[in-house]
């Protein structure tokens, strides 16, 4: 029998990358390509969700062209997305009718702001399991309705699409045939029920949204339609497997059961925790979501955001240039001298979970005379674990439990001080992945088990690299409250 292989697209906020699989789940080929980020005077930020297709479409085309196989080999696709970013198009001619506005994005913090909406602030994250904020797409959908010319007629005549990335690409490449989104996504835009699982008519009525106008809901791996990339493929083939990208990931990351978690490692941090057939309301800053609906089987997860973690590299090398590249912070950690008072708080623009506190700014304390590059280079090296583990702690006093080993992925994990400073500060087991694509692997594994192509136990598969908690255990105890201080001073 002929090889099998699989498509993993994964739409980012920065690009568009592309990986092929093989029919034993191993990632032969990578391709990527970024797109524009459209920044306008009063700092919002959109997406031209033309460019995108169009980059998708091109990415695949340059995968093809290194892989080096027959077309006709290529059996399915999965899509992980850029989660919040939203847009509205028409609905006959597929034509966007503003640019996509951005998850990171603020301009409707308005919406969110007026009365009407406000006094159902605790309503809202009862019913989604999302505090109410301009972040998620209810408070986006509702701008674009109100400043795009035309688009309340059009949404009120049952004429217009909106939706996440997720939607828009299958309603591109499946030629407009297919107006969908998967349980992870859904629960993503803070207008969906997450205990009744469909649209929540009295939160899309707060937002002036017609529930009518929203994509269907489908199961994770269920066929989002069919596709040929615009002919690159010399027949369709089905999408199966479409979710919000760190979701993907963390079922790429194989955390299946209740209790297991992973962190991807960015510009900013999610981590995320699988909490089974439990819906969790945080009571410590984190969110609720559905994690996935693959197989029949609904998971929710808790999640946490933490918007500084490899910026705070970034700023190292870009505002105070105390580095040229992220690969030389694990010499001057190394090089730095040891268990000193010195730690950096990088709320640059407030801090994320657990505190969600926009209004604080960062720090740098417990400066001494030793204070020099290496210790303030170790310091915002050091600030990305504790950060973390905050997070994961907040799991534990939510859930009544803390994953046993968190799994691990992203550009920042190759530091090897950080993964193990990592672990000391958990007290438990830290696997780095030794793949940093687990967003498109996940997605194009769900695909690939629908299909019977790859088994159910795919995911365990992977290769990984393990960190052991080795700092005596006063230390641990001294730095985190060390830690917790400089937090405190800020809030």
């Amino acid at each position: 029998m002929a090889p099998r292989y699989l498509i993993g697209i994964d739409q980012s906020t920065q690009g568009t990358k592309a990986i092929l699989l093989d029919d034993f789940g191993r990632l032969l080929i990578r391709t990527d390509l970024s797109h524009r980020q459209i920044i306008s005077e009063k700092g919002w930020v959109s997406h031209d969700p033309e460019e995108i297709y169009a980059n998708t479409i091109r990415v695949i085309e340059t995968l093809l062209e290194k892989a080096q196989i027959p077309a006709e080999q290529i059996a399915g696709v999965g899509i992980s997305n850029q989660r919040e970013t939203s847009m509205i198009w028409e609905k006959e001619s597929g034509r966007p009718m503003a640019d996509a506005v951005v998850w990171q994005c603020a301009r409707a913090e308005e919406i969110c702001a007026r009365p009407e909406v406000e006094a159902h602030a605790d309503e809202i994250y009862e019913k989604t399991g999302l505090k109410l904020s301009p972040y998620f797409p209810a408070a986006k959908f509702a701008w674009l309705l109100e400043h795009t010319e035309g688009a309340k007629e059009k949404e009120a005549a049952g004429e217009l699409c909106m939706g996440t990335m997720d939607v828009w690409l299958v309603y591109k490449l499946t030629g407009g045939l297919s107006y969908k989104t998967d349980y992870s996504n859904a629960s993503r835009t803070q207008l969906f029920h997450l205990s009744e699982l469909k649209w929540d008519e009295k939160i899309c009525g707060l937002f002036g949204i017609h529930t009518s106008s929203l994509p269907v809901v489908c199961d994770s791996d269920s066929c989002f339609g069919m596709t040929d990339f615009e002919g690159l493929l010399p027949h369709p083939v089905p999408i199966h497997g479409v979710l919000g990208d760190s979701h993907a990931a963390l079922f790429g990351q194989g955390c299946l059961l209740p209790g297991t978690g992973k962190a991807t490692y960015g510009t900013g941090s999610s981590i995320m925790m699988n909490t089974g057939d439990t819906t969790i309301r945080s009571k410590n800053g984190l969110v609720s979501s559905i994690g996935w609906k693959l197989g029949g089987k609904l998971v929710y997860v808790l999640e946490g955001n933490i918007n500084y973690t490899g910026a705070a590299i970034s700023w190292l090398k870009d505002q105070v240039r105390l580095i040229d590249s992220a690969g030389e912070t694990e010499h001057l950690c190394r090089a730095a001298v040891k268990d000193d008072d010195l730690y950096f708080v990088p709320a640059f623009t407030g801090l994320g979970a657990p505190y969600w506190n926009s209004a604080c700014r960062g720090s740098l304390s417990g400066i001494g005379r030793t204070t020099g590059r290496e210790e303030i280079v170790r310091a915002c090296v050091e600030s990305i674990a504790y950060q973390i583990r905050d997070v994961v702690d907040a799991m534990g006093a939510d859930a009544g439990i803390c994953p046993e080993s968190l799994r691990v992925d992203g550009g920042p994990t190759k530091n090897t001080y950080l993964m193990q400073f990592q672990s000391d500060m958990l007290g438990s087991e830290v696997l780095v992945s030794d793949s940093e694509e687990m967003s498109a692997i996940g997605a194009a594994c769900a695909a690939g088990i629908v299909l019977g192509i790859l088994p159910a136990d795919v995911t365990e598969q992977i290769k990984r690299t393990a960190y052991h908690p080795q700092m005596d255990e006063e230390l641990r105890i001294k730095k985190w409250n060390g830690w917790k201080r400089a937090v405190v001073s800020i809030l």
